[in-house]
This record gives C-alpha cells, structure tokens and sequence, in this order.
C-alpha cells in the first residue's frame, strides 16, 4: 500500500518569484491591523478592564432584548450581554462600580436577585468581579509575557544561527502578533487572558515551523556554496513544504472541529489559535526566509576564514 503524500517529491514551487508582492500585501494588511487597533480598539474583558460577569442559565429562551431592558432597569451601567447560541444561556457584562470591592459584589448580587425573581428556574452559573488594580496588572503581565517570549526567541535564534536568523524570527512573529490583534480589532472579539494563552501558542508554532525552515537553509548554505541564493531558498522551502503542510493541516482540523464542536467558553482561543496556525505557515514562507535576502544573505556569508583562504602551503 502507497503512503500518500500531499507534496509530491519534485515538487519545485518558486516561492521567492512572489517574495516582493507578499511584502507590499503584507504591509497593507498590517497597516490595516494597526489602524483597526488604534481606531476601533480591542473590546477587552474583564480579566483587563475590571467589572462584574455573571454567566446565568435559563429554563427556556429568553428575549436578549428583554434581559437587556431589566438589567439597565437596575441603574448598574451600560451592560454588555452575550448570547451563546441556544438562547437559553447569557454572560451579562458590566462595568467596573466606582467605590470599593463591596460595590461591586453588591452589584453581583442585585443582578443574581433580578434574575431568580424575574426568569422563574434561572440558574446562574458565575458571577465574578475583577477590580481595576487587578485588571491592570493582568494587562500588563500578558503584554510581557508576549513581548518576552518573542525577545527570546530571537535571541536564541540569533546564537543558534546567525544575526540575520534572529531578524527574521522576530519580524515574522511580530507580523503574526499584529495580524491576529487586528483581527480581533475588526471583529471586537473579547480579549482575556484566553486569548493571551492563544499568542503564546501561535507564537511557539511560528517559531518551530520558522526554525525547521532555517535548519534546512543553513544545511543547504553548506552543501551548495556556489548556488545563489534565491534558488538555494526556493529549494529549502520546496524541502520543508510536505512537513510544513502536513503539521499544520493537522493542527488547523483538529481545531476546526473544536472550533465547531466545542464548548463555548474556548471559542475565542481556538479561533485565534486557528487563525494564528494559518498566518504562521504564511508568514514562515513569505517574511521569514525573504528576510534573509533583503538583509543580504549569500552562499558564503558564515563560512569561516580557513574555509575560504584554502590549504596552506607545506613547508619543505
């Protein structure tokens, strides 16, 4: 019985022929992003603003219209109330009391009272309240998390391989990070700490498809030293193109399934760790091995000097 293969073994694909246009379409996207973020700006959650959810379950389908209407009734704020699918369970979100804790458990309470009077058989699942101090920690310890993850990783990159390696890790995880922050800019997709989970995930797959990638075209640096450059990449990535789409094939199903099988409470994390798996094998191609042309890469960069000076004479 024949394997089957989704690459065949010939295959020859001249990625870097379209190394220019992915990087204008790349620089449009990200603009893109950007400006999403600093415009419509990130709709976060109550792990990074402060506030009171309570996440209660019906006996029948409520009208959201309605549920709104008597929670606004209670003077708490402008409320935020999120459907999860069967019309039957609701996280109602509200904002952070001025005041002390006290405040804002007080606010939990009257919500959890108003709804057991109100939908006969409600029953209410979890009711949290994070404070302002809290929050802000939270933020600012996902923002370093990420940001330190990806210092890292272009250091080690950088020691492992060589300057230009540790460039073009750091500007392909940083595209990824930008990417995925921007689509949840556009789609104002909840962002808690889920989420924060889910950068580091994306972060660590780009990185070791980046890092497959790299080995192969420092392994080709030494065997074909006179094979220029952009056609020694070409046969890098042709190398490394069944393993690239096979592991993230593999990871993207599995997700799919979660993504529309799963439970509601992950939604947020497996899509952003879907969409982060599709971006990182983009981006490992198109910003990660081009990089190394445009910081002038060649065949005989990392040879070292008894390499290119050839045998020394003998001495008779």
């Amino acid at each position: 019985m024949r394997l089957l293969k989704l690459v065949p073994d010939n295959t020859n694909i001249d990625f870097m022929r379209w190394r220019n246009l992915a990087l204008v379409l790349q620089l449009i996207l990200m603009t893109a992003a950007l400006a999403a973020v600093a415009v419509k700006g990130l709709n976060l959650g109550i792990d990074f603003v402060g506030g009171q959810v309570v996440r209660t379950t019906f006996a029948q389908p409520v009208d959201i219209e309605d549920l709104r209407a008597r929670v606004s009734s209670l003077g708490l704020g402008d409320a935020s109330i999120q459907e999860f699918g069967d019309g039957q369970t609701y996280q109602i979100r509200l904002p952070k009391p001025e005041g002390s804790d006290v405040a804002a458990s007080q606010a939990v309470t009257e919500v959890r009272t108003m709804l057991s009077a109100t939908y006969p058989g409600a029953r209410v699942d979890a009711g949290e309240s994070v404070s302002g101090k809290v929050s802000e920690e939270l933020a600012l310890d996902g923002a370093l998390a990420i940001a330190l993850a990806m210092l890292g990783i272009a250091i080690y990159i950088w020691f492992r391989f060589e300057w230009q390696f540790g460039v073009g890790a750091l500007a392909t995880l940083g595209h990824d990070v930008i990417m995925i922050f921007g689509f949840f800019a556009f789609t104002q997709l909840q962002v808690d700490l889920n989420i924060v989970a889910s950068f580091l995930a994306v972060v660590g797959y780009s990185l070791n498809d980046t890092v497959v990638i790299y080995d192969r075209i420092r392994e080709n640096l030494r065997k074909f030293r006179k094979m220029a450059i952009i056609p020694l990449i070409n046969l890098s990535l042709n190398e490394t193109l069944s393993r690239t789409i096979v592991t993230s094939l593999s990871i993207m199903l599995a997700l799919a399934v979660l993504l529309l099988l799963g439970p509601d409470v992950i939604f947020g994390l497996t899509l952003a760790i879907l969409l982060g798996t599709f971006i990182g094998t983009y981006s490992s191609i198109y910003i990660s091995a081009p990089v190394l042309i445009w910081l002038g890469v060649q065949p005989d960069s990392f040879l070292r000097v008894e390499d290119t000076s050839g045998p020394k004479p003998q001495e008779i």
